[in-house]
């Protein structure tokens, strides 16, 4: 018997056009119990979720973004990296530490963040629903920030844009995890590009729907293509991070 939940994951596409009509609040709230209920890192609950619904605030995202259809999706939530409520807590027992805005405590609640946001995706599509990953909330950060009123140590993380389904991409190639997994200790190759030979034939066969009827590059290329594409911003993010009070140790 197969196991539905697996099969859902197996065959995860990222969908970016939805059905048009919100989510039913019910559906909404599973999904949320489903985000309070995720692991979290010592148990402090170091993230937090934005749910965009004010139209301008979604237009000036999803300019960020360089991408139209945020603004259209029915469902817009921000994961944020959220250590300021616990430095409130503690600092209203009395117990500040300046720990509260170290590395540790700023990857923790990234790591919160990212492992809530594939909980929420999980349990989306075992509702039928479809998800977009929105990591390019990240091209302007402090826009973010400004846009969401974010507090001091708080950071953006990602977005995601959720919606019953109005389209059926192709399910985009995977490479081999022969060059993904490895068994105690780090596998290195003498010859990459032969390695990811037939992977890069079949990236060639990919439609990507944003470029409709238009078969996407290699693989090989893409990775050429994106290190030369540098966002500036993007750059300036350990900047971004000491503006909103971490303590980067450098």
């Amino acid at each position: 018997m197969g196991n539905l939940m697996l099969e859902r994951q197996l065959n995860h596409r990222t969908i970016r056009e939805f059905k048009d009509g919100g989510i039913p609040e019910e559906v909404f709230n599973k999904l949320i119990e489903v985000a309070r209920r995720t692991p979290t890192s010592n148990g402090m609950q170091a993230s937090s979720i934005i749910r965009v619904t004010d139209k301008e605030k979604r237009k000036k995202i999803a300019d960020v973004c360089k991408q139209e259809y945020v603004a259209r999706a029915p469902e817009l939530l921000i994961l944020i990296a959220d250590q300021y409520r616990n430095y409130r807590i503690a600092d209203e027992k009395g117990g500040y530490e300046p720990s509260a805005r170290d590395m540790d405590r700023f990857f923790q609640g990234f790591t919160d963040a990212c492992l809530t946001a594939q909980n929420i995706v999980n349990a989306a599509e075992a509702l039928d629903l479809g998800v977009v990953y929105l990591g390019s909330i990240l091209n302007d950060a402090e826009k973010i920030i400004e846009i969401l009123e974010l507090p001091e140590l708080t950071m953006p993380v990602l977005g995601l844009g959720i919606g019953y389904p109005n389209q059926n991409p192709q399910l985009k190639p995977r490479m081999s995890m022969d060059l993904r997994l490895f068994e105690n200790t780090y596998k290195k190759f003498d010859d990459y590009l032969e390695e990811i030979k037939e992977y890069d034939i079949e990236m060639q066969t990919y439609y990507d729907l944003r470029e409709a009827n238009k078969r996407v590059d290699s693989f090989s290329n893409q990775v050429v293509t994106k290190l030369k594409n540098l966002i500036p911003k993007r750059s300036d993010m350990l900047k971004v991070m000491k503006k909103q009070g971490f303590d980067l140790n450098i």
